[in-house]
């Protein structure tokens, strides 16, 4: 399953834990350049667990991440934002008392020393594009914004940092369904356009037309590895694969 020639990320057998809880349990999983791939699995299952190990942000205690080839476990998390892993969030962590723009320029952070502002701005008119409502609020208040239009600029800020893999925790959380699809159809636009993206999803029918695979997690461990459709067919509690009705 590891390894794979194409593959832009690599987790072989990473165990992590929080204090003295085991979280990860020697998870081994493959994502090609490109595709969008999804984990479902059981609150508390280690899906959120298995970003943070990703992005910095929850240690590795043993096993291996590789990035683009590149050994990346046991990096500082802005370190690996440079080089092109973007996490958002499931709380979204925006700036509540600074404007929608402001907030998408922070994203852009650490490219301000190396790249001329009008390249900044030119992505700025590119998540506008992605979002347009996001360009109708740009001088509103992130903290004022709804809750599907937050998760939309958060989606924004990250993309600022030119990510080549998006990693989203549960992006279309507590969305009425029209913004749901909203969501979803710009993240298979991103997809369109070259970005590889990992995310959890707990209603798997949302996305299960345009992931191209899945993983389900349980306990810390990769228990199966299939396409959207499979996953959404296997034998497992059927609250993890809300259907639309």
């Amino acid at each position: 399953m590891v390894g794979n020639p194409k593959s832009i990320l690599d987790m072989v057998g990473v165990h992590a834990s929080y204090g003295s809880v085991p979280v990860l349990r020697g998870v081994s999983l493959y994502i090609k350049q490109g595709e969008m791939v999804v984990l479902v699995g059981h609150h508390g299952s280690g899906k959120t667990a298995l970003l943070k190990a990703l992005c910095g942000l929850l240690p590795v205690v043993r096993g291996e991440v590789l990035f683009d080839g590149l050994s990346i476990h046991g990096l500082p998390p802005e370190k690996i934002v440079g080089l092109g892993i973007a996490y958002v969030d499931e709380m979204k962590l925006l700036f509540p008392a600074m404007s929608v723009i402001d907030n998408l320029i922070l994203g852009a952070y650490h490219r301000h020393r190396r790249e001329r502002r009008e390249h900044i701005e030119q992505d700025i008119e590119t998540v506008y594009q992605l979002f347009p409502v996001l360009a109708e609020r740009k001088k509103q208040y992130a903290g004022t914004l709804s809750g599907g239009e937050q998760r939309m600029l958060a989606i924004g800020r990250a993309l600022m940092s030119h990510p080549k893999l998006l990693l989203l925790d549960c992006p279309t959380l507590g969305l009425a369904p029209k913004l749901a699809r909203k969501v979803v159809e710009a993240l298979s636009e991103l997809r369109d356009k070259g970005i590889t993206i990992l995310l959890i999803d707990q209603k798997l029918q949302q996305v299960v037309d345009v992931a191209d695979r899945g993983y389900f997690v349980e306990k810390g461990e990769i228990i199966q590895e299939d396409s959207p459709q499979g996953l959404l067919t296997m034998k497992r509690p059927a609250s993890l694969f809300h259907r639309r009705p």
